[in-house]
């Protein structure tokens, strides 16, 4: 009988052991990661058990939510100034704020669409054009991206009354997609996966047109996984991950640097 309850006590402790070792990691994510983080976040869980759990919206939306306490334990941004203000805010623990990826944007129409988009952004002139998409700028890296873009080739002023607006960029792909908006001037990374892939046609935007969609993480001061989300940060950084992140239409350092030192 004793050795029946010491058996029993011994799985028990292993059991709770397993429950306090695998943990959950809450990941604030820029809409642009949604199909990438998805695939990275899967096989970070299979390598550790630690529960990833990703909630993607805009950069700017992510920073005001932090401000005022939201939960999150790391924060990948589709710029760096949000980041950085977190930074300068005390919200971040130190020395954690680092570039992680460059994102591109790209046209992206529905497959039988009549527009030519291989003609680039001066397409968007075209009168059978009545609505085009794109994130908005007000707090969306990839919106300011595209208005700057669109200032570029000097069509803005032309097409400003036919843009429509989404909340992130995830949500403008959705527009185009869904046949709400005739085109849109989505992420790279969204445009490259499932299903966008295989229902639309897409032209990739020069970079030049824009200034460069750096992106930055940072660990939260708040958090209590810490060490979970460098185990994280350390992922991502593997060749084979940072392959699959290129290869997904996101721009990564051949080396990427080491993580920022802390302003004094």
């Amino acid at each position: 009988m004793r050795a029946f309850r010491l058996i029993c006590c011994l799985l028990l402790a292993s059991q709770l052991s397993g429950i306090a070792a695998a943990q959950e990691l809450r990941v604030a994510a820029a809409a642009d990661l949604q199909f990438v983080f998805q695939e990275v976040s899967a096989k970070f869980q299979k390598e550790t058990g630690h529960t990833v759990q990703l909630t993607f919206g805009s950069s700017g939306n992510f920073y005001s939510q932090i401000q005022n306490g939201a939960p999150f334990d790391i924060f990948f941004s589709a710029d760096v100034d949000y980041p950085a203000k977190l930074e300068a805010a005390g919200l971040v623990e130190p020395g954690t704020l680092s570039q992680y990826a460059t994102g591109r944007i790209a046209l992206w129409a529905r497959k039988g669409s009549p527009i030519d988009i291989n003609q680039g952004l001066r397409t968007l002139t075209d009168a059978r054009i009545r609505k085009i998409s794109i994130a908005n700028p007000e707090h969306a890296p990839y919106g300011r991206a595209a208005v700057a873009a669109l200032r570029h080739e000097k069509v803005y002023d032309e097409v400003r009354d036919r843009l429509v607006l989404g909340e992130n960029i995830s949500q403008a792909a959705q527009f185009v997609e869904s046949g709400n908006a005739d085109i849109g001037v989505l992420a790279l990374s969204l445009v490259l996966a499932p299903p966008l892939k295989s229902e639309g046609m897409y032209y990739e935007i020069p970079t030049s047109f824009y200034p460069a969609i750096d992106q930055a993480v940072v660990i939260l001061k708040s958090s209590k996984q810490k060490d979970i989300a460098g185990q994280f940060l350390s992922f991502l950084r593997r060749p084979e991950i940072t392959e699959f992140m290129r290869s997904n239409g996101l721009t990564v350092p051949e080396s990427q640097p080491e993580q920022r030192k802390p302003t004094p």
